[in-house]
């Protein structure tokens, strides 16, 4: 049976940490490893603090989306921002509001972009990032132990 949760919160860094903690206890519940759940923790706080980042320097109102879901073998997150891929519907860091306004700027929030994906991809062994013209998703999964109940 797959079980969902779905989760969404303003783009404010300080509700980064309640999503970490969602994670955890979810995963905890689906099956995954105690050894791991440190990196769930991160990998969530870092893919959550890339989307709040993401929304505020393009002036993005709309929530930071995560998606916890249960399969059978499986416990994955995704979390999704609405920022459009590169160069969709003419939008820029400097079509926002207070945006950005220099190319040393771009480039640095680039660099962070990469270094926190780069994060990722050290925690998650299992890890997919795709953007489209409604906005990036990075999905990442845990395989899971079935939880025995004593009888």
């Amino acid at each position: 049976m797959a079980a969902t949760v779905e989760l969404r919160f303003s783009a404010q860094p300080e509700h980064v940490r309640t999503a970490r903690l969602v994670a955890a206890a979810v995963a905890r519940r689906a099956g995954v490893d105690e050894a791991v759940l440190d990196e769930v923790r991160l990998a969530v706080g870092e893919a959550c603090s890339r989307a709040v980042g993401l929304h505020r320097s393009y002036g993005i109102t709309a929530p930071v989306k995560v998606v916890l879901s249960e399969e059978e073998k499986t416990f994955s997150i995704e979390v999704g921002d609405e920022v459009p891929a590169a160069g969709s519907a003419g939008r820029g860091p400097n079509a926002a509001p207070g945006g950005r306004n220099s190319m040393a700027e771009d480039l640095d929030a680039d660099s962070d972009d990469e270094m926190g994906l780069a994060v990722i991809s050290g925690l998650v062994d299992d890890v997919e990032v795709t953007s489209t013209e409604d906005g990036g998703v990075i999905r990442m999964s845990w395989p899971t132990t079935p939880v025995t109940l004593l009888p």
